[in-house]
């Protein structure tokens, strides 16, 4: 990833690009039987999971990762100062609607009844207009945009507002969540078109002040019902809309000290939005100024979290808002308020759980916006506090491989070991290396497993002091260093559940592999010259080719012809996108170890011995161009599917005691039949399996292999077959079903000795 290998004396970090993964899952056996004549019940089958690998660099996490409810401070934030878009109430969001929704809302709401209008006139067109309809206004461009929301027609609606906020009854029987609405649009539209509507001055400045005045004064506007709520939810988020923030601390404060878990949704949703207007507020120095002038500002946040503790689950209103005292100590006027508040919360309440989301983030504040108090805050030791509460279980698969993770089953971490243990061999395969490089003391590897993104972005990043906005990191340290402990940090793959995948395993194990036996030092070492096109590609290749998944990325790039081999040659992660680092890499490197595996040779041999100006000189002076053609064929031919043949890695044997049965990535030898006799066999897929592979090999006679799906295979019911001449068989099965699947092999002449192996992914 980018980079692979860290030096942990400079604290670089590696962001780790989920393009490998490893599926381990438990599995159901049928009862043994004797002949088959019955079918083993399926289990029943669970959705299918949903495939994908991340393409961003340098955040290469999986587009597919669920996006969390609950808060996370490194999350990125959108424009400080922007207004909020869309009403939160009565309608969804535009951000939440289909451009064929707004075209339809569009269709029954005349934009010209607000550009054509002015005055009195466009006052009761937007009071009789629905919300549904104002809602649109937020996508306006251009003379609409300037029509409909200059500073004369805010002026009057904001007017209109004010009159109407006289006599509010505490629902929208007057329309003033129309005209609230309509405010925010306004401001919205001439947030990201200022030179279009033109600036907004002290005229509207004074009518909305005016506005929210009269609102907030109205008695009305304090009852707690969702009818008043509906109205009061805008009118808060106006407050941001206009930046009178510093102006309203009291209706915030209002809202905080009254509110309680009996009040109604909306009103609560008004309550919600307090930290829209809290937390864009600290970029506004008059906010800042009001809240120095009033202590009891910060000290009511407090209490409301205190006061409504129960409510803490991490996605709800009392987290979001108590978060928001983190600014406190963000900001250098404000840090003495907040401290003793922030360290009464962050000792308050537990790290993980319910409260986590809440002390994690207030913890990330005082590390990143008040360095080097944790003494202050009694938080110096929650790095090791925090391992043995996030990671509660602990597996040795043996003595150079430990897991440990929030909570990975029995049989994830004995498949998880198996997928790794067994990679070995076939990296060295590959490789061919006679032993680690000198020096390199890295001789066990920690892999870290959270139980998601979420939890992985929460803990890691003060766990193990790395960035967490990536899908996964890779620590290799100084492996010169007696002791150093490499580790990779990585989450599992919760979108593709109820399959079980440790996001990136496989290409990640294959960077600690290489880092250990073909690059000489550290990271800082091993880019002195430029190597991501073998450290990358390697481990792309590797992944890929040792759990047999075809690489469709990679095959339909070769076919863009895009570059030349003597310019991936060049490759780096500042003059590369993630295609060229990772698919390209992939390609290069395929098209190396097979065409050119002497080469290839001379290249480790240096990198092995750290000779980074000599590898220089084997790549772009020896062989400099003189294979950019011959690479340019070969990709041609690997469009077409032929990249040509694979290292292939042996299964282990399958361990179920019925030898008809068969596992994920296991095989079993010996098979045989006589001649128009079948070998049967079966195994259980669980749902969401997306390609099975059947192999067939070795041994003597001729086999022809069939599969049918949910019901014995013979040559005359079968959904698939292969049927060359000889034992050497293969069949790829897309989309199988879940449950008990069926398959034998067929002697078209007696057979024996014939290994048979099993994968899925």
């Amino acid at each position: 990833m980018r980079p692979f290998r860290i030096s942990k004396a400079n604290a670089r970090r590696l962001p780790a690009l989920g393009a490998a993964f490893f599926i381990a899952l438990g599995l159901f056996a049928p009862q043994a039987q004797a002949a088959p004549t019955s079918t083993p019940q399926a289990k029943s089958p669970a959705p299918a999971a949903k495939s994908a690998a991340p393409r961003a660099i340098p955040v290469p996490k999986s587009p597919d990762t669920p996006k969390d409810d609950r808060p996370l401070a490194s999350d990125p934030q959108a424009k400080p100062t922007a207004p909020t878009a869309g009403s939160t109430v009565g309608a969804a969001k535009p951000s939440e609607r289909t451009a064929k929704q707004f075209s339809a809302a569009a269709n029954a709401c005349d934009v010209s009844a607000f550009t054509g209008n002015t005055g009195a006139a466009l006052v009761q067109q937007v009071k009789s207009a629905g919300l549904d309809c104002i809602n649109t206004l937020y996508q306006l461009t251009g003379n609409d945009a300037k029509a409909a929301f200059n500073e004369a027609q805010m002026a009057t609606v904001a007017n209109a507002l004010r009159d109407v906020s006289a006599t509010y009854p505490g629902d929208n029987s007057t329309s003033a969540g129309q005209l609230v609405v309509f405010l925010r649009a306004g401001y919205y539209v001439q947030w990201y078109n200022p030179d279009v509507v033109g600036a907004y001055g002290t005229t509207l400045q004074t009518a909305i002040r005016g506005a929210l005045d009269a609102f907030y004064a109205a008695p009305h506007s304090k009852d707690a019902t969702d009818a008043n709520g509906a109205t009061l939810s805008e009118a808060v988020t106006l407050i941001d809309s206009a930046q009178e923030n510093a102006r309203y601390t009291g209706v915030v404060k209002r809202l905080l000290n009254d509110y309680n878990g009996t009040w109604p949704a909306s009103m609560a949703g008004a309550v919600a939005n307090t930290e829209t207007v809290i937390s864009r507020g600290f970029d506004l120095p008059a906010f800042t100024s009001a809240l120095q002038a009033d202590p009891s500002f910060a000290t009511t946040m407090a209490s409301f979290v205190t006061r409504n503790s129960a409510q803490l689950n991490g996605g709800d209103l009392v987290t979001k808002i108590g978060i928001q005292l983190g600014n406190y100590v963000a900001n250098d006027a404000l840090r003495a308020q907040g401290r003793p508040l922030v360290k009464d919360l962050i000792n308050r309440y537990p790290l993980v759980g319910n409260t986590g989301p809440l002390t994690m983030n207030l913890l990330w504040f005082t590390e990143k916006k008040d360095a080097g108090n944790c003494s202050f805050y009694g938080t110096c030791d929650v790095p090791a506090k925090l391992v043995p509460l996030v990671l509660k279980t602990d597996h040795t698969c043996n003595a150079n491989l430990r897991i440990r993770s929030q909570s990975m089953t029995a049989q994830q971490f004995a498949d998880t070991c198996t997928s790794l243990v067994n990679q070995d061999a076939f990296f060295h395969k590959v490789v061919k290396d006679n032993g680690p490089v000198a020096n390199d003391n890295n001789t066990s590897l920690e892999v870290v497993v959270f139980d998601d993104y979420y939890n992985y972005s929460l803990y890691a990043w003060e766990m193990y002091k790395i960035e967490v906005d990536n899908g996964g990191m890779y620590e290799e340290g100084n492996p010169a260093t007696v002791g150093n402990q490499a580790r990779f940090i990585a989450h599992q793959a919760d979108w593709l559940r109820p399959s079980f995948q440790i996001w990136n395993l496989n290409h990640e194990y294959t960077h600690y592999l290489d880092g250990r036996y073909d690059m000489y030092g550290d990271f800082d070492a091993g880019m002195t010259t430029p190597t991501i096109w073998w450290v990358e590609g390697l481990a792309e290749y590797v992944s890929y080719s040792y759990r047999g998944v075809h690489y469709d990325a990679a095959v339909a790039q070769a076919g863009k012809g895009t570059y030349t081999l003597s310019t991936l040659f060049d490759s780096t992660y500042d003059n590369s996108d993630s295609t060229r680092v990772y698919n390209w890499g992939y390609l290069a490197v395929r098209y190396m170890l097979q065409s050119h595996p002497q080469d290839m040779d001379a290249l480790l041999a240096k990198y092995r011995a750290g000779d980074w100006a000599g590898a220089r000189t084997l790549l772009k002076t020896t062989i400099g161009t003189s294979y950019d053609a011959d690479f340019a064929t070969w990709l041609k031919a690997c469009a077409a599917d032929n990249c040509g043949t694979l290292p292939t890695s042996q299964a282990p044997l399958c361990k179920i005691a019925d030898t008809r049965q068969f596992d994920k990535n296991c095989r079993r030898d010996g098979v045989a039949a006589t001649t128009g006799n079948y070998s049967y066999s079966f195994l259980y897929l669980p749902a969401g399996v997306q390609q099975l592979t059947i192999t067939t090999s070795g041994g003597t006679g001729n086999a022809d292999l069939y599969y049918n799906g949910g019901a014995w295979a013979t040559t005359g019911s079968y959904k698939a077959k292969s049927t060359n001449s000889g034992n050497g068989e293969t069949l790829t099965i897309a989309n199988p079903p879940a449950g008990w699947v069926y398959f034998s092999l067929f002697g078209q002449q007696d057979f024996s000795g014939v290994t048979v192996t099993t994968t899925y992914n």
